[in-house]
């Protein structure tokens, strides 16, 4: 089994463990984006919500990687999308400064308050507080107050090790109020390829990364491709242990980029 890259236009990133490991860029990663850039129409998606959209870009473009903005995807779109759609009008934010001033910039008309909450948002809060858990788990003990969570990812790669992130976060506040998630949005949601999925048919789409629960699980989701590298979290042996195989099983991702 392999790509056919004669029919492919748009490749969708994962990107830490696929592209850089934290700030390190991850060898032959950048070097195949590079030799396809003009070709191919490269998205990139991440999951975390611990940073702002245009500090991913910056990142990307310190490695040489000329990503623009309209080429990010994240959790925040379809969750913006699906409050405007709902009529949601406030919400009570668990997320660092990055997270709610990106969310304050796509809908300026959401209130970011605990006073009149319709709902509790769990992003990566990297500025988690003892006061911010406690009012949202105050929150969370009246059944008409929802809850929404940005991504389902039970740890963060860092060069040090896995850090605990928002599926880590959902263990706690299940614990403290006996809730899960209404909605969870991010990978492997496919409604966050929504924006490719609208320019592009599924068989001119394949997306590359390192995780297979939410990587490979969003390719499956979403009917396209996919390429699984060995740079990051994944391994061999997981990969064979699936009942499904990925399309491609490469040790970096410049090695499946033609």
């Amino acid at each position: 089994m392999g790509i056919c890259w004669s029919e492919k236009k748009c490749v969708v990133l994962d990107l830490d463990g696929t592209v850089y490991m934290g700030d390190i860029p991850i060898e032959g990663a950048v070097a195949g984006i590079l030799r396809c850039w003009e070709r191919l129409d490269f998205r990139f998606l991440s999951n975390n919500t611990s940073k702002s959209p245009e500090s991913y870009v910056a990142k990307l473009n310190r490695m040489g990687i000329p990503a623009r903005l309209d080429q990010f995807l994240c959790p925040t779109t379809p969750l913006v999308d699906f409050f405007r759609k709902s009529g949601t009008a406030c919400a009570y934010v668990v997320g660092n400064r990055d997270f709610q001033a990106d969310l304050a910039r796509r809908m300026p008309e959401l209130r970011q308050q605990e006073d009149g909450a319709e709902c509790v948002v769990l992003a990566y809060d990297t500025e988690l507080s003892y006061e911010k858990l406690a009012r949202s788990c105050l929150l969370l003990q009246r059944p008409e107050v929802k809850f929404y969570a940005t991504h389902p990812d039970l740890v963060c790669p860092s060069p040090e090790g896995p850090l605990p992130d928002v599926g880590s976060m959902l263990k706690l506040y299940e614990t403290a109020t006996g809730r899960t998630p209404d909605q969870i949005f991010g990978k492997p949601d496919p409604e966050v390829l929504a924006p490719v999925l609208a320019q592009y048919p599924c068989s001119a789409v394949v997306m590359a990364g390192d995780r297979l629960s939410t990587d490979k699980k969003l390719a499956e989701n979403a009917g396209i491709d996919f390429i699984c590298v060995l740079s990051g979290e994944c391994t061999a042996e997981a990969v064979a242990r699936e009942a499904i195989a990925p399309t491609v099983l490469v040790e970096h991702l410049g090695l499946a980029l033609p």
